[in-house]
């Protein structure tokens, strides 16, 4: 199983969180399992997400070329370039 570690600030969390339920069946369609959200305890608007995914290969072209993600990301308010780590069960 392959897992994506996905960090980054946004402008405002509520405001993020709804964009990123707007494309949950997007991330299902390119292969997601599952999806943990994490805020920083010093700073709300710090998110950390854990995501299951079915191969590594559709994480990276979910998250490098899908022009959908580019623009929600946009619409929700996230600040600079996200950090996304692409990991390995072993």
């Amino acid at each position: 199983m392959a897992y994506v570690l996905v960090q980054h600030e946004v402008k405002d969390y509520d405001a993020w969180r709804v964009g990123f339920d707007s494309v949950s069946e997007l991330r299902t369609q390119y292969g997601e399992k599952s999806a943990q959200v994490f805020t920083n305890t010093d700073n709300p608007n710090r998110i950390t997400a854990v995501f299951e995914w079915d191969t590594i290969e559709n994480a990276e072209t979910y998250f490098f070329n899908t022009p959908e993600l580019k623009s929600a990301m946009q619409k929700a308010g996230v600040l600079g370039r996200p950090t996304v780590t692409m990991l390995n069960a072993s």
